[in-house]
Parts: structure tokens; sequence; C-alpha cells
């Protein structure tokens, strides 16, 4: 592969409204700032990489030390100097130039954030549209434009599958109201991703998050579907490390059981916070890292810990450290799923070029993905029209699902095509 030189880099953003306030964390967001990075390149190729940035999912803490535009501003500040690192850079492969260039970024980020603390998921959030694009530029120099082929060979075995359909996780935060979960059975979804970790003390917590349970159990008991074995709904369930105590987190579970929900559950995510080394292999159900895993070392360290799963987030990690973390699970068998980040539609695409190439998620027979900014975005119809490839049948969600077809595949999404609103932000 051809020695690539980065000769000018530069970053611009735009700020998108949430229909309603977005809890989870404990925390509320109420808009997300959509980040692009550009790349040129001294054989004459540029790459524009896009991103969704998240404070509150990458640092919950500095989340609730700032307001929610201080914390925003921070994160793009903390992209606009990786882009300063990497102007001038040579490389050769993505995953080794970012490797390069996250341990100068941490140590810039937690300087400007005054904290020797922070969470690594806040470094890796403000560099994906670096990351993508950096890819991009990588498969322009090289002639690419399939997914497949971009992707490093030795990454390859764990997206070796070409599914024909995507299960799509419809994420229930914790005021949305019954009508508008009513409306996504009515649209076919049969997979709900159950935001857990009510705000307030553990015990607020807990009551909380039971009462929860029991409304929507309620809601959603007696509705069947034809895309699960037993024909019953499916229930995820996400705490974003919230618990403290296992003790506490069976007190949920016993709970699910007394009610009759507990068996609709297909995993768990982050019950406990990344530094809890709480062994979970002997709760009677599949528990799930996210946030907790951001590296191999710490993939490894869930799964010594009875951690069944991983939910992939390239989205917010980076494309090139998440295919070391999903090349480290292929090899120990652990199943993985993809989540969102309230992502937009290009960035979507760049998620199900992933979730679209796993092993089908067990019991399910189809890989699974959470997307749900439809729900979230004020403007998702016109952020829809940004994509390239507006329009194609396999960007629509049908009956709670992607299909996927040859035409998808071939064009890997659209990833490789340029977004005329995106380019117009470095027009200047």
């Amino acid at each position: 592969m051809k020695t690539i030189e980065v000769i000018r880099a530069d970053a611009n953003f735009e700020r998108e409204k949430l229909r309603f306030p977005f809890g989870f964390k404990g925390g509320y967001l109420t808009e997300l700032w959509q980040t692009a990075s550009r790349l040129e390149s001294a054989g004459g190729h540029a790459g524009i990489g896009i991103a969704t940035q998240s404070v509150l999912y990458g640092d919950a803490d500095l989340f609730v030390r700032a307001s929610e535009a201080t914390g925003n501003a921070l994160m793009y500040l903390v992209t606009a100097r990786a882009l300063d690192l990497v102007r001038k850079r040579t490389f050769n492969s993505p995953v080794d130039l970012m490797d390069d260039l996250y341990p100068e970024t941490y140590e810039i980020a937690k300087q400007l954030a005054g904290t020797d603390t922070l969470n690594p998921n806040f470094v890796f959030n403000a560099l994906v549209s670096l990351d993508n694009a950096i890819w991009l530029l990588y498969a322009a120099e090289n002639d690419l434009q399939d997914y497949h082929e971009m992707i490093l060979p030795r990454y390859r075995a764990a997206l070796a599958h070409r599914n024909d359909r995507i299960g799509i996780l419809f994420q229930v935060s914790y005021d949305m109201p019954d009508e508008t979960i009513l409306q996504a059975v009515a649209d076919g979804y049969f997979i709900f991703k159950i935001k857990t970790g009510y705000p307030g003390d553990q015990q607020t917590m807990l009551e909380g998050d039971m009462r929860r349970l029991k409304q929507l159990h309620r809601l959603l008991q007696d509705i069947r579907t034809e895309e699960t074995p037993n024909g019953r709904l499916v229930y995820t369930m996400d705490a974003n490390g919230r618990y403290e105590h296992k003790e506490t987190f069976m007190r949920y579970l016993d709970y699910a059981r007394e009610i009759g929900a507990f068996d609709q559950i297909l995993f768990y995510e982050e019950p406990f916070a990344e530094q809890n080394e709480t062994y979970v292999g002997d709760l009677g159900v599949r528990i799930a890292a996210d946030e907790s895993v951001y590296d191999v070392a710490s993939a490894k360290r869930r799964i010594e810990q009875g951690y069944q799963a991983i939910v992939l987030k390239s989205v917010a990690k980076t494309l090139s450290q998440t295919l070391k973390i999903l090349e480290y699970a292929h090899h120990q068998q652990i199943p993985c799923a993809c989540s969102d980040l309230t992502i937009n539609p290009i960035l979507l695409e760049w998620h199900k070029n992933m979730t679209a190439r796993l092993e089908p998620f067990p019991g399910l027979g189809m890989p699974l993905m959470e997307t749900n900014g439809a729900t979230n975005y004020v403007n998702w119809e016109t952020m829809r029209q940004y994509h390239p490839s507006y329009g194609a049948s396999w960007a629509e969600q049908r009956q709670g699902k992607f299909l996927l077809n040859d035409d998808f595949y071939a064009q890997s999404g659209g990833i490789y095509q340029n977004s005329a609103h995106y380019q117009q932000l470095f027009s200047q």
C-alpha cells in the first residue's frame, strides 16, 4: 500500500437539536454536534469524515461538571488539536496512524479538560471524524471503493458474513411516551432497548427502573411478532454503568422474573461502571460490555469477568480501534452487536457496513444494531437528504429491520460518495 502524506487538515461542525431531552447515564442531552474533518493528501486526494459528538456518553462526569455547550466545544477543540497533529504526517495504515496519534491526543485532552481521569471514550469520540477521513483518504489513494477491500486483511475474518437483513434495536428512553412506543410496534419493531439507570441515588434508581420495566412490559407483553423464534418481542437493557452493587442489580433481575419479563431479555448492557470488577457470568442472563471496552486489554478483562457479548461502537470509538476489539472478540467466540450514538444518517451507513458483515447474533439469526436518530432529531428527514444515496431501499428502516441487497454491498452504503452538504462546510 502507498505511503500517504497529509498536507492539509480542517474541521467544521453543525449543531442539531433533539426533539426532547434524551436521557441516559442519569443525564439528559438536548442537542448533538455533527463534526466534519477534511484531510487532503500530497497525492491530490481528499476525504471528509463525519462524526456525532456525545459528551455524555464519552465522559458523564465531565458532562455534569460543564454546561452541555461547553462540553461539546471542548470535544471539538480536541478534534481540532488532533488535526494539527496529523498535518504533515505520513502513513501506510489508518490503524497504525491512529495508534500513533491517540497517546498525544489523550494528553492534550486531559490538559484542556483539566483532569487526569478523563475517560478514553471522550477522546475516541473526538477522533471519529478524523479517523473516518483517514480511512477515506487511504481508500482514495489505493483506489479502493469497497468496504471489505478497504478493511485491512487481518480483520476481515471477523467481518466475513454478508447478511441480507439487520435487526434494529428501538431505543426507549426514560420518558418516552407510550404512544411513541406503540407506534414503533405498529411500524414493525420487535427489539426494544430499554434505558435503565434512572436518575437519582441507588434506591431511587432501582425503584425508577422497576417502575419503568413494569410499565413497558404491561404495554408490550401480549404483542407477537414473526421475527423471533418464540413469537415474543425482545428486550435489551442498558444501564451505562449506573449500578454500583451486584445485589442491587440482582433485585432488578428478580423483579423482571416476578413480572414475567426476564425471559424476553436478550442481553443487558453495562450494568456496572468500568472500575467495577464484579463477576457477571452467574446472573442467568447474557451481560454485554459497551463503554467499558475501548481497547483489547479492556475487552479481555470484561470477558474474564463473565461478560458474554460486546457492543461495538465504531461511530464512537473510531473504526480503527473497533476493528482491534472485534478481532479479539471473534477469536474468543464472543458475539457482537452494534449500538448507536444518536448518529447522523451518513455515519449510520458506516456503522451498517460493519454490522452487515458480523456473525448473526445468537437466538435471532441476524446481526443487530441500534439506531435512534429518526426518533430523536428534529431535522432527521433533512439530514437524511445530505446522504448521496438518499432514497435507496437499503437506507430505509422497514418493519424493524434494514433489508440489504447486492446494491448495498456494491456501494458499501454510499460512504465513498461525496456529500454536497458536508463539502460546502469547507467551501470557503
